[in-house]
């Protein structure tokens, strides 16, 4: 299997070609250019990790090559070879950005180290590239599925506001999406490289909230043996993002209003400020105005997280892309399960967008992921979804007035009551157990 590749550039046939052969037995693929123009093309046609280059080219020098080549491609390595006597210009190569150099003659015993060292660096920083960019695509406004009038006017806000760099506050009921705006926003953002911390305010009491977020110096409280680092210094310099901050409690909301005034927090514990520089994207599901006037929550850090908001929909309010996200996570959750599955039929489909969803974007993936594991076939079908789901489809294709429609119907009703539960619905219907699993099987009733 090739370790990587390796380009070669000089104008010296004899040594390109040795050295081509040397590195070639140790499992690399070479490629090899004589000129500057020759060595760019090849660099924009393949992957390159190191590069080995001459000094003197007839077309260029390999000095100012190396700021040329790491300008272009930052992750692939650059070892100079030199003259002998002529070490200014390896010392100048590598200011320029190179890996290292090497004298022109010497043995296996440097070269060989020299080139592993640099293909192990280039492989890792080539790796952390394409990570970068499966995150960043992971998280970008093009990755939130919608199509609805109503999601695209929330999208063309969060794109608007990514890049200004000033406190956003997202609006919305609980499962609506807020965390995937807030990521999609700080990858829009000159941030984007910095971290993204997210915080879900309600998850902690006061206290631990607040050593949560701005960190605590040794001794502080029984149990802090040494400082820690809170939230807002992990991250610095990127954005925090602060999830149902309708939940903090009113005391710790005055010093969050001082990091939103002055950038600078105080350690639990410690008496001198510490600085930091964060972006702030809060999120809530609470009407924060009633919130302040049950005074529950701070008018002027309301004002200072308000500077930009915007209101997500809820899933009932783009009913439209129910099918486009439940067709995503079926692509997404198929092969985590294990399950061959491609779709679903249009009555599954149908029966969705009939549903009243409380739970909104995140109760469907919860819906999705239980009829995935249910499902024997590659489309999914109305019997793998939950009884409630399943009566409220019968009730809606309900055409006939026949006594056994209407028993089925309300047998599923009753099933759904009790989530399952047969016994209980025999006894809620006044029926035999045995006459309820018969008629269970009369109406074909999952």
């Amino acid at each position: 299997m090739p370790k990587g590749h390796i380009l070669i550039i000089d104008d010296e046939d004899q040594l390109r070609k040795l050295l081509s052969r040397l590195l070639s037995l140790e499992g690399y693929t070479l490629h090899e250019a004589p000129n500057v123009r020759a060595a760019l093309k090849l660099l924009e046609k393949e992957e390159i990790q190191v590069v080995l280059s001459d000094v003197k080219l007839p077309d260029g020098n390999g000095v100012e090559l190396t700021q040329t080549i790491k300008s272009k491609h930052p992750e692939t390595e650059i070892i100079v070879l030199t003259a002998y006597g002529n070490i200014a210009d390896g010392v100048q190569a590598i200011k320029n950005g190179a890996f290292d150099y090497i004298t022109k003659g010497d043995d296996n015993n440097r070269v060989l180290p020299l080139v592993s060292k640099a293909m192990d660096k280039a492989v890792l920083q080539y790796r952390v590239r394409d990570l970068e960019k499966k995150i960043g695509g992971k998280y970008s406004f093009d990755n939130i599925i919608g199509e609805s009038t109503a999601v695209k006017a929330a999208i063309a806000l969060a794109e608007k506001v990514a890049p200004a760099d000033i406190t956003v506050l997202l609006l919305g009921e609980t499962g609506a999406g807020k965390e995937v705006f807030a990521q999609a926003i700080h990858q829009g953002s000159r941030r984007k490289q910095q971290p993204f911390v997210a915080v879900n305010c309600s998850a902690f009491g006061k206290e631990i909230l607040e050593s949560e977020l701005f960190g605590y110096v040794a001794g502080a409280f029984t149990g802090a043996a040494r400082d820690r680092k809170g939230f807002f210094e992990e991250a610095r310099g990127g954005t925090i993002f602060l999830d149902e901050i309708g939940e903090m409690p009113v005391e710790l909301q005055a010093k969050l209003l001082r990091v939103l005034e002055s950038q600078e927090f105080y350690r639990v514990g410690e008496a001198v400020p510490t600085k930091t520089d964060v972006r702030i994207i809060a999120a809530t599901n609470r009407n924060l105005e009633t919130e302040i006037g049950a005074g529950h929550f701070r008018a002027d850090l309301f004002y200072r997280l308000s500077a930009f908001q915007i209101q997500l929909p809820s899933l009932n309010e783009r009913k439209k892309d129910i099918p486009l996200l439940a067709a995503w996570f079926i692509q997404q959750l198929g092969p985590k399960l294990n399950k061959r599955v491609s779709g679903m039929t249009p009555g599954f489909s149908q029966a969705l967008q009939q549903h009243t969803w409380k739970g909104n974007i995140r109760e469907l993936r919860n819906v999705i992921e239980r009829a995935v594991i249910l499902s024997d076939t590659d489309l999914l079908d109305e019997g793998v979804l939950p009884l409630d789901f399943q009566w409220n489809q019968q009730a809606a294709d309900a055409t006939s007035l026949s006594l056994a429609s209407m028993e089925k119907l309300h047998i599923m009703k009753v099933l759904a009551y009790t989530k399952g539960n047969k016994t209980k619905a025999a006894e809620l219907m006044e029926i035999g157990l045995t006459t309820l699993y018969n008629k269970i099987k009369e109406y074909n009733i999952n």
